[in-house]
C-alpha cells in the first residue's frame, strides 16, 4: 500500500475568533465608508459646530469673569475654553443625537432580516457606530479645536497620562452612548413608535451629559448622584474634564474607570433587552 501523508486539515482554535474579529472589523469599515460618502454634510456639520463653539465659549467666559476668583466650579478661563471647543469636536464623535435606525427597522419589520444574520443586532450596530465615530474623529474633531486655538487661549495638558486617558475616555463614551441609544430605540419593540422616548433622549442627553454647560456648575450632591446613578455624565462631561485637567490624576483615572463600568453595563442591558424583544417577536409570530 502506497504510504502517503494521511494528515487531515483542522481548524485552528483561533479560527472562529479571528473570523469574528475580521467580521467586526469589516462592519466598522462599512460604517466608516457609509459616513465618508457624505462629504458636504461633514463640512456643513463642522462649520455649524465651529459657529456654536463661539457662542458657547463667549457665554462661559462671561460666567468666568463674573465668578469669584474667575474660577467657576474650579475651571479657569483656559479650561473653560478647552471644555467648549473639545466638546464641539466630540459632538459628532460621540453622536448623542440623530440615530433612529433600529427603531425605524422595528417599525417597518426589517428587523426580522437582521435577526436571521449570523451576527446579532447589538454587535452589528455597535460595529457600525464605531465606524461612524472613527470617521467623526478623523474629519470633525480637529477643526473646532483648531478654531478655538486660533481665537482663544486653550489649556495645554500638563500631565503625560492626560492624552491617553482622553483617548480611552472617548472610546468608552462612544460605547456608552451607543448602549443608551440602543435602549431608547429598542422601546419600539413594545411601543411600535419610539419617537417619544427618542425626543426625551434628545432633550435630556445634551443637558445632563454636559454639552451645554459643565455639570460641576450644579450643586455637588446632585452632580454626584447624577454621575453615579446615570451614564449621562460619562458621555461628554468625563472626557472633557479629563482633557481640561479639571481634577487630579487619581480622580481622572476614577472617572474613566466609572466610564468602563457604565460601558459594560449598557452593553449588557442592550443585549438583555434584545433577547427579551426577540422572545416577544416569536410570541407575536414575527
Amino acid at each position: 500500500m502506497d504510504q502517503r501523508d494521511a494528515s487531515v486539515p483542522t481548524i485552528s482554535r483561533l479560527g472562529p475568533f479571528r473570523a469574528s474579529v475580521a467580521t467586526f472589523g469589516a462592519l466598522i469599515g462599512s460604517g466608516f465608508r457609509r459616513y465618508a460618502t457624505y462629504r458636504q454634510a461633514t463640512l456643513a456639520g463642522t462649520f455649524t459646530n465651529v459657529v456654536f463653539g463661539f457662542l458657547r465659549c463667549y457665554v462661559l467666559l462671561a460666567v468666568a469673569e463674573g465668578a469669584a476668583g474667575n474660577m467657576p466650579a474650579g475651571y479657569d478661563a483656559e479650561q473653560l475654553a478647552t471644555y467648549v471647543w473639545a466638546g464641539q469636536g466630540l459632538l459628532s464623535v460621540i453622536g448623542i443625537w440623530g440615530w433612529t435606525e433600529l427603531a425605524d427597522r422595528i417599525r417597518t419589520g426589517d428587523i426580522a432580516a437582521d435577526l436571521l444574520r449570523p451576527i446579532g443586532p447589538v454587535t452589528a450596530f455597535l460595529a457600525a457606530d464605531l465606524g461612524r465615530a472613527l470617521h467623526g474623529m478623523l474629519t470633525r474633531f480637529a477643526a473646532p479645536l483648531l478654531a478655538g486655538a486660533i481665537f482663544f487661549p486653550l489649556h495645554t495638558p500638563a500631565r503625560w497620562q492626560t492624552v491617553p486617558l482622553f483617548a480611552v475616555s472617548i472610546a468608552l463614551a462612544v460605547i456608552i452612548c451607543f448602549g443608551c441609544k440602543y435602549l431608547v430605540n429598542a422601546t419600539a419593540y413594545w411601543l411600535q413608535d419610539a419617537r417619544g422616548p427618542i425626543m426625551l433622549w434628545t432633550l435630556g442627553s445634551g443637558v445632563l451629559g454636559g454639552l451645554y454647560f459643565p455639570l460641576r456648575l450644579l450643586p455637588d450632591g446632585f452632580v454626584t448622584a447624577l454621575w453615579l446613578g446615570t451614564p449621562l455624565p460619562s458621555l461628554l462631561q468625563t472626557p472633557l474634564d479629563v482633557i481640561a485637567e479639571r481634577d487630579g490624576p487619581v480622580t481622572q483615572i476614577a472617572l474613566v474607570a466609572l466610564q468602563l463600568l457604565w460601558a459594560v453595563t449598557m452593553l449588557l442591558l442592550a443585549g438583555l433587552v434584545q433577547r427579551r424583544a426577540e422572545r416577544r417577536l416569536v410570541v407575536q409570530g414575527g
